[in-house]
């Protein structure tokens, strides 16, 4: 569905049909927003002390993670509990409280990398110029 609605906004065929497969195996910038978010309202809520070069290193290396994570529901949270542990220091109550956060907001995650892996495409193929009239679907 995301290619199809993608080639609708102007992108080729090409490039819809190679940006967005390999967007949502990579592309998690819904989930990686979800996890920093509720990480900092934890640490802020259980009163964990926090700075800005901490959270900077957090977030580098969830960008990472996210990267390898399974593009299955609960995946992302599932392959960033051990930064989350190691990084952050959340032991297992924090971590439980972060899978149920996770889970009850993953659709708003889901929307936000979706929507990103069309725009991702409509940059490429901007770039690329490859933007051809016979390539789009009318």
């Amino acid at each position: 569905m995301t290619i199809e609605q993608t080639k609708k906004n102007g992108v080729s065929a090409d490039i819809a049909g190679f940006v967005i497969p390999l967007c949502a195996t990579i592309h998690l910038s819904g989930s990686t927003l979800k996890i920093v978010a509720c990480a900092l309202a934890l640490m802020i809520m259980q009163g964990i002390s926090f700075d800005f070069p901490l959270f900077a290193g957090f977030i580098f290396m969830l960008g990472i993670t996210m990267i390898a994570a399974p593009g299955v529901p609960g995946g992302a949270i599932m392959a960033s509990l051990g930064i989350l542990q190691s990084m952050l220091g959340f032991d297992e109550s924090a971590q439980a409280l972060m899978i149920a956060l996770y889970i009850a907001m993953d659709s708003f995650g889901t929307a936000c990398n979706v929507t990103g892996d069309g725009a991702i495409a409509l940059i490429i193929d901007k770039v690329m110029g490859k933007n051809t009239t016979k390539n789009k679907i009318e």
